[in-house]
């Protein structure tokens, strides 16, 4: 169970995943060493991680989330081998029978095309079924998500962490990583771990600690980088999670949207493509707290025409600070036979056989 420092951790983390373990001490009134014994037992526990993640809104990218139907059999391996892939951030297994949902990130420059994943050789003839919607705009999400683990510090608290912040930044200019592709090894090392060290982000990218130094601030004060926590929801009562997927009347979707994104139950609410225009996820402490929350508070928003609950049975990618790896013995080829192709949002899949033009 979570103590009061171990919560205090949390929220200072979620509002600067990067801010020095002596800062946090200052604010709580502890020793630096029980801020890092505590980070530190956390991560081991597999309770806690920090990602460092690209905001695709300012590099020109976007977001996808796929619906993959697989067969049962194989779900939990296909499930694995797409959290591998670097260009996924969220990957889980749901409750529609052999269903994956997972967010992909498609690169700046790419057109409005579908993303790689939808085209790769991993969509083997054991997809049974794919729809894609792309996300629009996203009214809740990333680093403004679920506010369940941060409320354990005080807004004098706050403001004290994030005092320094221009400083922490510096005066530095702003650069544009699509224009810059020494700084991909950087923000792929951040993603595995946003608190690696300057030392050890200089020995995976050859650059002196001075340099790594001026490139995160770069990439922070440009908002093109921000810093994600990963936390067991578990740990603050949240046992039931799910996938809302709405067609809300256009003229009322802002309106919805914008009220879902004032619910503590709510880690994402986005507008979409594809067969319904909206989808939440909604995190729950119970089977029973997710239906006073649907007939209760959802149930006041005039304008939702449909919904199709989900619920996530569990989390591959994202969502949980659990690494994503499975043994090897279990893994899912990622050659076959044949593979999907995806037009617009409805799943036509054609099977195309092995040496085929």
């Amino acid at each position: 169970m979570l103590d009061e420092i171990d919560r205090a951790v949390i929220h200072a983390l979620h509002l600067d995943g990067r801010v020095p373990f002596s800062r946090i001490a200052h604010v709580l009134g502890v020793s630096t060493q029980t801020v890092a014994r505590r980070y530190n037992r956390l991560r081991a526990e597999g309770a806690l991680r920090v990602v460092g993640l690209v905001d695709v809104d300012r590099v020109g990218g976007g977001q996808w989330l796929i619906r993959l139907v697989t067969e049962p059999r194989v779900t939990q391996q296909f499930g694995y081998a797409l959290a591998r892939r670097t260009d996924t951030t969220y990957v889980c297994l749901t409750s529609t029978g052999g269903e994956i949902v997972a967010l992909t990130r498609t690169a700046a420059g790419t057109g409005p095309g579908h993303p790689p994943l939808l085209r790769d050789t991993s969509l083997t003839s054991r997809v049974t079924g794919v729809i894609a919607y792309r996300l629009l705009h996203t009214y809740l999400g990333g680093v403004t998500g679920w506010q369940g683990s941060r409320r354990a510090l005080d807004e004098r608290q706050c403001r004290e962490l994030v005092a320094d912040d221009a400083a922490v930044r510096g005066p530095h200019g702003v650069v544009d990583p699509t224009a810059c592709e020494d700084n991909m090894a950087l923000l792929q090392a951040l993603q595995r771990d946003g608190r690696t060290s300057q030392r050890r982000l200089g020995a995976s990218t050859g650059w002196s600690c001075a340099t790594i130094a001026r490139r995160l601030a770069d990439l922070r004060a440009g908002g093109y980088l921000y810093f994600d926590v990963e936390v067991d929801r578990a740990l603050f009562g949240v046992t039931t999670t799910a996938l809302l997927w709405m067609s809300v009347s256009p003229a009322q979707l802002h309106q919805v949207a914008t009220a879902l994104a004032g619910h503590d139950d709510m880690a994402l609410v986005a507008t979409t493509t594809g067969p319904t225009n909206l989808v939440a996820h909604a995190l729950c402490t119970s089977a029973d707290h997710l239906h006073h929350y649907l007939t209760h508070q959802l149930a006041k928003l005039d304008g939702i025409l449909t919904l199709e609950t989900t619920l996530v049975l569990r989390n591959l990618m994202g969502g949980s600070p659990q690494p994503a790896l499975d043994p090897p013995a279990a893994r899912l080829p990622l050659t076959s036979a044949g593979v999907y192709q995806i037009r617009g949002n409805q799943h036509a899949s054609k099977r195309q056989h092995a040496g085929a033009a």
